[in-house]
């Protein structure tokens, strides 16, 4: 998990696929993530912003400190290097802005609805230009046997429908994106309300960051679980295969990472 979690939930959605050797000893931590993303800046910026404690400065800093620092570290140390983690940081030093350069409230709300609204676009235009998000996300050989997905498709004259079907599954992980920047912008507009650089300013965006995992991450990963049981059954539908045949097996998984470790 990284900060840009609150808006679509995907680290929770866990999706197996071979793994480096960078890999090899990294083990799942959500709990961990939770706490170091969400949790503890979220507690910083209620609980530190008085200018008896840290003041909305220094406590802005400090809470904007631990994902900004996580995410680095994910970056440089476990090779992370994808543009959602980027992403996540570029929001962080954003919001970190906005308050530290007390630029107005409004401008929060528009940067929480624009980064999920910018990705679910380029969803849109990496499909237009043959490049399906889907594909990599649940679609993949890492999670599905596409090779005998695709043998059985081609024997039963079905891949056409199936390609329209797989485009159908990229617009409604678009379509998450969509949902995400809606609440994000209305969660925004409503709780944080005072004027950016304040200890009140501070506390409200804690508790919005507080609210926005169950209000935004967890539907956004049901909606997630929903797009792969829908490519699930038109893979069933169109092929014949069961889920045990369509999914790879972790015997398999070990194999590919056995290849992978190798070269």
């Amino acid at each position: 998990m990284n900060y840009l979690d609150r808006y679509t939930g995907w680290s929770n959605v866990q999706i197996p696929r071979p793994v480096s050797q960078v890999e090899t000893n990294m083990k799942p931590r959500p709990l961990i993530d939770l706490l170091i993303s969400i949790i503890i800046p979220s507690v910083i910026l209620m609980k530190l912003s008085g200018d008896d404690k840290l003041g909305a400065s220094a406590a802005l800093i400090v809470a904007l400190a631990f994902p900004v620092g996580y995410g680095l570290f994910e970056l440089v140390f476990h090779g992370k290097r994808n543009v959602m983690a980027l992403l996540g940081i570029i929001s962080v030093l954003l919001t970190g802005g906005i308050g530290l350069l007390k630029i107005d409230a409004q401008w929060l709300a528009v940067k929480e609805a624009a980064i999920p609204l910018c990705i679910g676009v380029g969803v849109l235009v990496a499909n237009k230009l043959g490049y399906p998000l889907v594909r990599k996300l649940l679609f993949n050989p890492a999670l599905m046997d596409v090779e005998r997905i695709d043998n059985e498709l081609d024997k039963k004259q079905n891949r056409q429908q199936f390609e329209t079907r797989l485009d159908k599954a990229n617009l409604f992980l678009a379509g998450t994106f969509l949902f995400s920047a809606i609440m994000n912008y209305f969660l925004a507009k409503i709780i944080v309300t005072s004027e950016s650089g304040s200890s009140a300013f501070n506390e409200e965006l804690g508790r919005m960051t507080l609210l926005s995992y169950p209000v935004i991450a967890i539907p956004s990963m049901i909606m997630m679980l929903g797009i792969f049981w829908f490519i699930w059954r038109t893979v069933n539908r169109l092929t014949g295969l069961s889920l045990e045949e369509i999914m790879v097996s972790e015997t398999d998984r070990e194999k590919e990472s056995d290849i992978e470790d190798k070269r």
